[in-house]
């Protein structure tokens, strides 16, 4: 069946993109197995042509042009690609009686408590001083080794039950396990033995060093050009005796991105022009040349606008202002175990299609984009039409907080924003749940939205 590919293809999405830029070699790989090329093979464009263009590797816009001049609009989908984890710190390697640890930093909104003890993996890249790059990733073959960040035994952790849940795992203490020495130190030994004790200090970090080098040609200073990702170890999979559900890390807001490139690749262009925007850093506040915040979005129409005919700054702003988007993020999903967390009527649940989100934001609608009521009932008359599956919903009550997308900073640009994507239990933990059949509705409800005109 069509729906049970698109759940093999997506796991395979998941499992092969848990960073940025492993996600952007994915998309750049489907793209131009479909006739996608990078912009920089263009000199100029025409009606059917299909370009990518992409930041640091970690952000990627598609483009497939359409016969309409593009300051008509741009149908857009927009999604992020980062995921909460934790990051490795620039020095990070260090012995703590007789084990070595990796020193991070964690990224995004996480609940430190879920981190200990999980199988963990090492994603990401260290950059040389000759210019070399050396990809790494341990701890998803099955040949690998894992990684684990230790917690006390219940018998000695009375006082961390004492604490609060925000507190009892300390954000210093989310270090890696990289490896041991025998604690030879600890016996007793004779003056002779102490003194070649003292000189074997740090042996076992030193052991780990070794292996870095001989494995990966790294040296210790390396880490300091490294950008190297800590991530759950393993692959997702079916979730309950009916499989009807997915276990899998990074789901908010891969669950998006794979849908809507899907939805991009099986479409062709029309009057309008399409486009799918992956960015960066949604989980931090969409900071950084690589983030919604960035001007990435911006230069990459320009670039487009500039191939088209004699550059216009004009016909830039015209195209931002004429487009619609959907800003492909994930919704909370309505939990039974904690119910009375959400506004039973106003809540998308698994299995239930495509989620739309008015408004985000939090308690007064507090940092939200407000889409228009028009645009809206004109998304609803496209997908009724093609028989799609969704839901309207908001993130939970009122007071209980909310959450945001990047929806606010495309409506800058005074184009027509709507949030829609896929609902997520347990979202921001390590594993996260979606359902197959949201997974496939999302599919078709971006491919009516892009074939709007």
């Amino acid at each position: 069946m069509e729906n049970d590919s698109i759940i093999a293809d997506y796991k395979n999405f998941l499992q092969n993109g848990k960073t940025e830029r492993e996600c952007v070699i994915q998309i750049k790989k489907s793209a131009e197995e479909n006739g996608y090329r990078d912009i920089e093979q263009f000199s100029s464009l025409k009606a059917g042509d299909k370009v990518y263009i992409s930041k640091f590797g970690k952000a990627i816009a598609l483009f497939s042009i359409g016969s309409e001049p593009i300051e008509k609009g741009i149908n857009i989908l927009g999604a992020h690609i980062d995921s909460p984890r934790l990051d490795v710190k620039q020095n990070p390697l260090y012995e703590k009686e007789f084990l070595v640890y990796l020193n991070t930093h964690y990224y995004g909104g996480i609940k430190k408590y879920q981190w200990v003890t999980l199988p963990l993996a090492l994603h990401g890249v260290v950059c040389k001083k000759d210019g070399t790059v050396v990809n790494v990733k341990i701890g998803e073959d099955e040949a690998d080794p894992v990684f684990v960040i230790s917690d006390i035994l219940p018998h000695l952790a009375q006082r961390q039950l004492k604490e609060n849940a925000a507190d009892f795992i300390p954000g210093e203490n989310l270090d890696l396990i990289l490896g041991s020495e025998t604690p030879s130190s600890k016996l007793k030994k004779s003056a002779e033995e102490e003194s070649e004790s003292k000189k074997e200090k740090n042996k076992a970090k030193k052991q780990i060093l070794a292996i870095l080098k001989e494995k990966y040609g790294i040296e210790e200073a390396d880490f300091g050009s490294a950008e190297l990702e800590v991530v759950p170890a393993g692959k997702p999979r079916d979730l309950g005796l009916d499989r009807s559900l997915i276990l899998g890390y990074g789901q908010d807001d891969r669950a998006c991105a794979y849908t809507s490139l899907r939805a991009l690749l099986e479409t062709s262009a029309g009057k309008r022009t399409q486009c799918v925007l992956c960015v960066d850093k949604e989980e931090i506040g969409s900071v950084g040349a690589t983030g919604m915040e960035s001007h990435f979005f911006e230069n990459a129409v320009a670039e487009i606008v500039a191939r088209l005919a004699p550059y216009s700054e004009l016909t830039v702003r015209r195209a931002l202002n004429n487009s619609y988007m959907l800003s492909s993020d994930v919704n909370a999903a309505f939990d039974p175990m904690n119910s009375d967390l959400f506004d039973r009527e106003n809540a998308s649940f698994l299995n239930g299609g495509i989620v739309f989100n008015k408004y985000t934001g939090s308690r007064g609608k507090y940092n939200a984009s407000d889409a228009s009521p028009e645009f809206i009932a004109k998304l609803r008359a496209v997908l009724d039409s093609n028989d799609v599956m969704y839901q309207m919903a908001e993130l939970g009550k009122v007071d209980q907080g909310g959450g945001g997308t990047i929806a606010y900073l495309a409506a800058k640009y005074g184009m027509y924003v709507l949030d829609a994507g896929v609902s997520v239990l347990s979202m921001h933990a390590p594993w996260e749940i979606t359902a197959g059949k949201d997974i496939a509705e999302a599919v078709k409800a971006y491919k009516a939205f892009l074939t709007i005109e």
